[in-house]
C-alpha cells in the first residue's frame, strides 16, 4: 500500500497527509529541467505570471502556455496515482495541472479559502497533490491548513477580495474557520502532500531568497461529474482559471457517470 495505515488515518481526521515518500533525484531533475524550458519560452511574454502557470501539460497551448508533455508524465506517474487511489477509489480523472512558481522576494500571498468554492465538480470530491521542487517552508511562503476543516463536507461563505499581491480573489470569511489552529505545510524536494477539496488552506508571500516551486495535481473520481457549462459561472465573475475549458484525462479506472467529456479543451 502506498499510504500505511496512519497516514490514512492523518488524511481523514485532518484533511492532508504528508507521506512517507518523496520522489527521486531523477525525478526531479524531469521536473526542473521541464520548469527551466517553461520559463525560457515565456520570458518575452509580458502577460506570462510564474506565480500561477495553468495547464502546462497541455501540447495544444491552452491559456496561453506552450505546454510540455514531460507534466501529463509526471501527473500520471503509477506511485502518485497509487495514492490517489487510497483515498478516492479505482476511477480517477486528473482534470487539472497548475504550477505555482511563487518567485524569491515577490511571490504572492494566496488566501484562506477552500478550493471547492469554485470547482463545478458534481457531487464535489477532489484530491489535490502537492509536489514541491525547491522545498517548501515557512520563510518561502510555504502552504498552511486549518487541520479538520474538511469534516462537515461543506463550502464556508467566501467572499470576493481582489488585490494585486494575491493569487487568487476569492478568500474565506474569517468569522468562518477558527485561523489560530493553522499549521505549516514543510516539504523537502520531492515531498508531496495530498489534500481533500473542503480544507481551508492558504499561504503566506514569499519574502525569502529562495523560490518555491510547487506542482498542483487535481483529481477527482468517476463517480463526480465535471460541469464544463456550470463553470462559466466563475468566468463571468473575474476568475482566470478557465474551468469551462478544463481538459479532463481518464487515468485510471473508468468513468462512473458517462457524462464527463473527454474531448473538450484538447
Amino acid at each position: 500500500m502506498a499510504l500505511s495505515d496512519s497516514e490514512m488515518e492523518t488524511y481523514n481526521r485532518d484533511g492532508l497527509v504528508i507521506p512517507n515518500f518523496r520522489l527521486s533525484e531523477e525525478a526531479l531533475l524531469r521536473i526542473g529541467g521541464a520548469y527551466d524550458r517553461l520559463l525560457e519560452s515565456h520570458k518575452d511574454d509580458p502577460k506570462f505570471s510564474p506565480d500561477f502557470i495553468l495547464g502546462p501539460h497541455l501540447q495544444s497551448g491552452g491559456y496561453g502556455v506552450k505546454g510540455d508533455p514531460e507534466w501529463l508524465r509526471i501527473a500520471t506517474r503509477p506511485e502518485i496515482l497509487d495514492m490517489v487511489e487510497q483515498v478516492m477509489g479505482p476511477d480517477i480523472i486528473l482534470w487539472g495541472v497548475t504550477i505555482f512558481g511563487k518567485p524569491a522576494g515577490q511571490g504572492k500571498a494566496t488566501p484562506w479559502h477552500q478550493d471547492g468554492d469554485y470547482y463545478p465538480i458534481e457531487p464535489l470530491e477532489t484530491c489535490t497533490v502537492w509536489i514541491s521542487l525547491d522545498g517548501s517552508y515557512p520563510e518561502n511562503g510555504c502552504m498552511r491548513f486549518i487541520p479538520g476543516s474538511h469534516r462537515e463536507r461543506k463550502v464556508f461563505k467566501h467572499h470576493w477580495e481582489e488585490r494585486p499581491d494575491y493569487t487568487l480573489a476569492q478568500v474565506i470569511d474569517e468569522d468562518q474557520v477558527d485561523l489560530a489552529s493553522a499549521r505549516d505545510i514543510v516539504l523537502e524536494p520531492g515531498q508531496v502532500s495530498l489534500h481533500d477539496v473542503y480544507l481551508v488552506h492558504g499561504s503566506n508571500a514569499n519574502t525569502s531568497d529562495r523560490r518555491r516551486m510547487g506542482l498542483v495535481l487535481r483529481f477527482m473520481p468517476g463517480s463526480s461529474y465535471y460541469n464544463h457549462a456550470g463553470g462559466q459561472s466563475t468566468e463571468q465573475a473575474g476568475s482566470a482559471h478557465g474551468y469551462s475549458k478544463r481538459a479532463l484525462f481518464l487515468v485510471r479506472g473508468e468513468d462512473r457517470t458517462g457524462r464527463n467529456d473527454f474531448t473538450l479543451g484538447h
